[in-house]
């Protein structure tokens, strides 16, 4: 059975799970759940509105990482890891509403301040694997065939995609490093209406902006996490 919705976790190492985690929440103006799990762990970023789609892990030891867990009805919890070692969890379906994006004041003096009202809106909605090259058909074929969704040519030869249904929260980008060979690791993306004014946004809440794309700005959270902001539209995850 196709996954039915998909869940990424920021795992923090303990030190940095604090700041990690608040910096996330305002990122994307989600309250804090309560904690679980064995020695509480765990916890939910939950949205203003719709099902949650983020959450948080406090690792025992390890640098920060990006995980998914791949939901499907009836499944029993399973850790798993792709060919090229990413880590992944097989958990059962639950959530089924996919958040709206966030929409932010406008700035005065921004790059929206003078018009009034709301400004921007954004939205993580995207899960970019980073695939060394000699792993890089390997890691397709294989996410292709767990999720059974179609496997799409991306906006630049590096990137390939997979075609999401309607109301799963996540698109997955397969992107081919031009690393050799190496393990597989992932980092999330938000979509935005206004690159430069979300940029700022982050920047002022104590990210660092690490470079530029043509179509994407890189940053670095507050404890050294990578991720991108880009064009793409956070409703229909497409380029305008």
């Amino acid at each position: 059975m196709d996954p039915v919705w998909l869940t990424a976790f920021l795992d923090f190492p303990p030190a940095d799970f604090e700041r990690g985690v608040a910096f996330w929440r305002a990122v994307t103006a989600t309250s804090l759940s309560a904690p679980r799990g064995e020695t509480e762990q765990f916890a939910t970023l939950v949205p203003g509105d719709g099902d949650a789609f983020l959450r948080v892990q406090r690792l025992g030891e390890g640098p920060a990482r990006v995980h998914l867990d791949v939901h499907r009805a009836g499944q029993d919890f399973e850790v798993c890891r792709s060919p090229g070692g990413f880590l992944f969890c097989e958990v059962g379906a639950g959530e089924n509403a996919r958040p709206r994006p966030v929409t932010w004041p406008a700035v005065p003096g921004g790059p929206r301040g003078d018009l009034g009202g709301p400004g921007h809106s954004s939205l993580v909605d995207q899960v970019c694997l980073d695939i060394p090259a000699d792993r890089y058909e390997t890691e397709c074929a294989f996410w292709g065939e767990l999720t059974g969704w179609p496997v799409r040519a991306g906006s630049r030869p590096e990137f390939r995609y997979l075609e999401r249904p309607a109301g799963v929260p996540l698109r997955l980008l397969l992107q081919r490093l031009d690393e050799p060979t190496g393990p597989v690791r992932a980092h999330l993306d938000l979509a935005t209406t206004d690159r430069s004014a979300e940029t700022e946004r982050h920047v002022a809440l104590g990210a660092a902006v690490v470079g530029h794309g043509p179509r994407w700005t890189v940053l670095r959270d507050p404890v050294g996490t990578r991720y991108c902001v880009t064009d793409r539209s956070p409703v229909t995850g497409l380029l305008p």
